[in-house]
């Protein structure tokens, strides 16, 4: 894939730790030190700051501010305003002076310098020596944001010193960090000792930050500042013990535009009341109770067990179904790239990991969807059609990119949401809500594929002209067949539940026989482009036309392609971008026999130069189930540590989360074989690097434990009540525990 590791971070199963600071590498490692609990994030930026490079960078979920300015077109359809995930209040920030020098890491000197991220435990380290003077002044730092009680944060800082010295430390709220490098926008409109509120300036949403803070035996002198709040500490450090500083700090949310500043203070008062020990000791608790339950344990390879435990970690912090109304943006709460938007990959990629670990936060997921049908009814009229269509990028529902070849021409977020219900319904088995809010979405979508789709001139096929698909290479081409593929597969599922319904519940949804035959005909007449000769699926109309290029001839420092190549000469070969026919057949893979999966597998692969993060999971999991297991590895390699080995060079933009669930993939959909597209089933293999893997899922409501090894796979059933699992292509009813050797 011409992409190399860079090598900063130390090797350990359950740690990522840094033993040598480095500018070159501090913003990288800001997003991978990372903290969050999908209520709010914030990045691994040093406590005391820094003028050394940094990316300050606090967010709540949901809270954003539109563009100053709109896109400079008049065309119909376009979307001519963006949106994006606001930086938020800074409640981290310490300022330490020591003896009239204030501590800054790229000029005061130091030593025994250590930062480590415990995923066991959800909580970030650092400790270092500064050398001020003749005297040594140990430092060591602690914050963790709280999974249960997901407004509130916590951080420790303890000072040792060789001699006596005279310490003042600053703690500050403050809304004042900067965005994209562009000024604050926020409007301070209250704020009092330790506590601040303000509103967003464009969709007048307000966040408030309480804090309490406090060393043994100091009275704080407080004050304003701009945009902020802060308290100062003055102390002496004796040389004898450590001096602690402490701060509980509490955030609320009010979108309506009402006050939140009371709700902030009356948080704080329920944190104090508990205390930061026991919020410590309960925060260890809910990580240990959750890794019972989740983890991945890989014997022979500490490497990738780094790396899929670190996946599995952030895949928790960004979203766990915590708070209602929220979806997982690209980078989740790491990083402002994206600008926090969620993107179709919810309900392909990342949607899957929670089927098996969490169905609610599943569930909450496709409530996002529902509670934005809205704008996407907006959305399709926008472009001239009928139905619902949703969002290429979006925070609140409304279509967020401004670039009109995504934004009008990239169907597969509306066929994504209708996957997304397909899926969980077939794993859940929740009829309840796909005959409310998920029939109601299908059939929007619906309304919108048929408006949006087209006849040929002799009236003989139906299809998508001017589209385009997951290969993001191909732009304005006529059926693409995962496109035609997709929605064809959304048709056909929404006339079967549409013919599970009463009349009534038809009657409320404005069903007709008329629009019911609709449906049917442009599902059953949809153009598929396959040769049963070749078992090929042509990707689109003319694809296997086009120019060839051989991908290897490429140099490695033209890539990203973006940035080397003129934006039009992308288009013109068969370079694929990321997979295309590949994705549909893995989403609906059940619907492809083994000798059509390798023949498209051996075409596409050979074309397609990973320009996405999301690509080499696909491959590799695809190449798994055909017995390429030498690729299905090499693949896999990428994926769970391309954020901490920063593969794509733009880790200090934030975290890529929707990869990250792909890596969970890689695994479980890729060397366990598990499928979930019909009948729950596993194929497990072992890599040949590993001894053995095991993980576990829950599976209608039982907690299975599997482990594959060279031998076969062994299945203990943790519940007290038997599962129906189809394991190497037999059914099996699995009351204790199974055990198949291969």
């Amino acid at each position: 894939m011409g992409k190399t590791p860079r090598k900063h971070f130390d090797i350990n199963e359950w740690k990522v730790t840094e033993s040598e600071f480095s500018e070159k590498f501090s913003r990288v490692a800001e997003s991978v030190f990372s903290l969050g609990n999908e209520f709010m994030g914030a990045r691994g930026f040093l406590d005391e700051g820094s003028s050394s490079p940094s990316l300050i960078g606090t967010y709540i979920n949901g809270i954003y501010e539109y563009a100053i300015d709109k896109a400079a077109t008049g065309y119909k359809g376009i979307a001519t305003r963006t949106h994006y995930m606001v930086n938020s209040v800074n409640f981290f920030g310490v300022k330490i002076t020591v003896d009239g020098v204030m501590l800054d890491i790229a000029s005061t000197p130091y030593t025994d310098y250590s930062r480590t991220l415990d995923l066991k435990r959800g909580k970030l380290f650092r400790s270092l020596v500064w050398q001020i003077g003749g005297n040594k002044i140990k430092t060591e730092f602690c914050r963790f944001l709280d999974m249960e009680h997901c407004g509130r944060a916590y951080q420790e800082v303890t000072l040792y010193a060789d001699k006596p010295c005279s310490v003042t430390l600053e703690a500050s709220l403050s809304f004042d960090e900067k965005h994209f490098g562009n000024p604050s926008r926020w409007i301070v409109t209250d704020r009092e000792q330790g506590a601040i509120e303000c509103s967003t300036d464009s969709t007048n949403q307000r966040v408030a930050c309480a804090m309490h803070c406090e060393i043994a035996g100091v009275t704080p002198v407080s004050e304003n500042i701009n945009k902020g709040v802060k308290k100062t500490f003055t102390f002496e450090v004796d040389g004898k013990g450590g001096r602690t500083f402490r701060r509980l700090i509490s955030v609320a949310t009010d979108k309506g535009g009402n006050g939140c500043l009371e709700k902030a203070k009356e948080e704080l008062y329920d944190q104090h009341k508990e205390g930061y020990a026991e919020a410590y000791q309960r925060n260890d608790e809910y990580w240990g109770d959750f890794w019972n339950k989740s983890d991945i344990e890989i014997e022979g390879d500490p490497q990738n067990q780094q790396g899929i435990r670190f996946c599995i970690f952030q895949l928790q912090q960004t979203y766990h179904g915590a708070k209602e109304g929220s979806n997982i943006g690209a980078k989740g709460l790491t990083g402002e790239a994206y600008s926090g938007h969620a993107f179709w990959d919810t309900e392909t990629y990342c949607l899957p990991y929670y089927l098996f670990n969490n169905l609610q936060a599943a569930k909450n997921l496709l409530e996002f969807r529902y509670g934005t049908l809205g704008e996407a009814k907006k959305r399709a009229r926008d472009l001239d059609c009928e139905g619902a269509c949703y969002p290429i990028a979006t925070l609140n529902g409304e279509e967020a990119c401004t670039l009109w070849q995504h934004a009008s021409l990239q169907m597969q977020p509306s066929t994504a949401v209708a996957y997304g219900i397909y899926h969980y319904v077939n794993v859940s088995g929740d009829k309840e809500f796909l005959y409310s809010h998920g029939v109601e979405m299908l059939v929007e979508i619906c309304r919108y594929l048929v408006t949006r789709g087209q006849w040929d001139a002799t009236n003989s096929y139906f299809g998508y002209y001017c589209v385009m698909g997951p290969d993001e290479f191909q732009m304005m081409v006529n059926h693409n067949t995962y496109t035609n593929y997709m929605a064809k597969k959304t048709l056909t599922y929404t006339l079967d539940v549409l013919g599970e319904l009463p009349k009534e519940r038809l009657e409320e949804l404005s069903v007709s026989e008329e629009e019911i035959k609709n449906f049917a005909l442009c599902g059953e007449k949809m153009l598929i482009l396959y040769d049963e000769k070749t078992k090929l699926y042509e990707q689109h109309d003319g694809y296997f036309k086009l120019p060839h290029i051989d991908i290897h001839s490429i140099p490695d420092e033209q890539f990203p392609l973006y940035h080397s190549w003129s934006y039009d000469r992308i288009y013109r070969n068969d370079m694929i971008k990321q997979p295309d026919v590949l994705m549909f057949q893995l989403l609906y893979n059940s619907d492809f026999t083994l000798e059509q999966k390798r023949a498209n597998y051996m075409f596409y692969e050979p074309r397609c130069i990973h320009e996405s993060s999301l690509s080499p999971s696909v491959h590799s999991i695809l190449a798994a189930e055909i017995g390429e297991y030498k690729q299905a590895y090499d693949f896999f390699a990428f994926a769970t540590r391309m954020d901490i080995d920063d593969y794509n060079r733009n880790t200090h933009e934030g975290l890529h989360t929707t990869s990250i669930s792909a890596a969970w993939l890689n695994i479980v959909y890729g060397f366990a074989g598990l499928r979930s597209d019909g009948e729950i089933s596993l194929n497990p293999i072992c890599p040949e690097a590993w001894k053995s893997y095991s993980f576990k899922i829950t599976v209608n409501g039982a907690l299975l434990s599997i482990k594959v090894d060279k031998n076969g796979v062994n299945i203990r059933n943790n519940s007290q009540k038997s599962v129906k699992l189809i394991v190497y292509g037999e059914e099996y009813t699995i009351l204790d525990k199974l055990e198949i050797k291969k």
